[in-house]
């Protein structure tokens, strides 16, 4: 949180605009100053039986009657050992802003399990979209899968690796799109000490690494990651993978966005903190042009 803390304290006079009291953490102070008109929000949705495999719904509240809108789901990150999907409102808000229909997903974390059960989770919420999202709105055909450190892996290893939806009868190309925001995709030997028990550090199977999933027939690929970024090394990282796409023929679209860190990155997301990066406005664009097969459509940036 402490992080939060400091990104928000450069919004110092934003915050007492809005007269928010001190006390209040800068997550729910985010999710607090987010605007609530864009969505239309469906609550604790369960797919799968264990209390953390349930799933909200943000569906764009203005989107013409009748009409179907591109899907994002959304995986957090917290290095598989925290996190909630509550915690993210204003990613959904900024998405349904856009005309995009945004699902929140929780996943099992460590201790409760280790990999790969967080993605065998990742799969079940997958298939429950594919086959529910139709009823609130949104476009099963146009579905794209993004994440946020921790959850960009779990979003990588969905659309790279075919084991895990294999399990629920699916394949990856159900996507039309993969969207990873400062993601861990080529980590062994593992360094961060919350995520080795996670992996079964120093015996870390190989095959949980991203980077080494790809192939041709990956889906079009949006990486985005800080400039620097003392958490997640973005050059070993993001470029990393980014070439190993390109390489297999894989459309990539790479960005590195100066003024922002691992935590800064998603929160640029955020209405109150648009101005760190265009964070909002290239996974638009990525998205509405379905993961650039349609480059000439433009995206006007939203009033806040």
């Amino acid at each position: 949180m402490t992080v939060w803390l400091k990104i928000l304290l450069s919004f110092s006079a934003l915050l007492m605009l809005f007269g928010v009291i001190a006390a209040c953490s800068p997550v729910r102070t985010i999710n607090a100053l987010t605007p609530g008109s864009a969505y239309v929000k469906t609550a604790d949705l369960a797919y799968g039986s264990d209390p953390r495999q349930k799933l909200d719904i943000y569906a764009p509240a203005h989107a013409p009657s009748g009409s179907s809108v591109p899907v994002v789901v959304f995986f957090y990150g917290g290095t598989w050992n925290s996190g909630q999907r509550a915690d993210y409102l204003f990613v959904a808000e900024a998405l349904t802003s856009r005309g995009i229909l945004c699902v929140l997903a929780d996943y099992r974390l460590y201790p409760q399990v280790r990999y790969p059960a967080f993605l065998q989770d990742g799969a079940l919420a997958i298939a429950y979209v594919k086959k529910e999202i139709s009823r609130y709105g949104g476009d099963p055909s146009r579905l794209f899968v993004m994440g946020h450190s921790a959850g960009a892996y779990n979003a990588a290893m969905l659309a790279l690796d075919p084991r895990w939806l294999a399990e629920v009868g699916m394949q990856p190309s159900i996507f039309r799109g993969l969207i990873g925001l400062a993601g861990p995709y080529d980590f062994i030997p593992i360094t961060n000490v919350d995520a080795r028990p996670v992996f079964f550090y120093p015996d870390t199977p190989r095959d949980s690494q991203p980077i080494h999933h790809v192939s041709a027939s990956a889906p079009p690929s949006l990486l985005i990651a800080p400039l620097e970024d003392t958490l997640v090394n973005p050059v070993r990282n993001t470029t990393g993978l980014a070439n190993k796409l390109r390489a297999a023929g894989v459309p990539v679209q790479e960005f590195h966005f100066d003024h922002t860190n691992h935590v800064s990155l998603i929160g640029s997301m955020a209405w109150p903190l648009r101005a760190l990066a265009p964070t909002l406005d290239t996974v638009t664009q990525f998205v509405l042009s379905d993961g650039g097969r349609n480059p000439a459509i433009a995206v006007t940036p939203a009033a806040p």
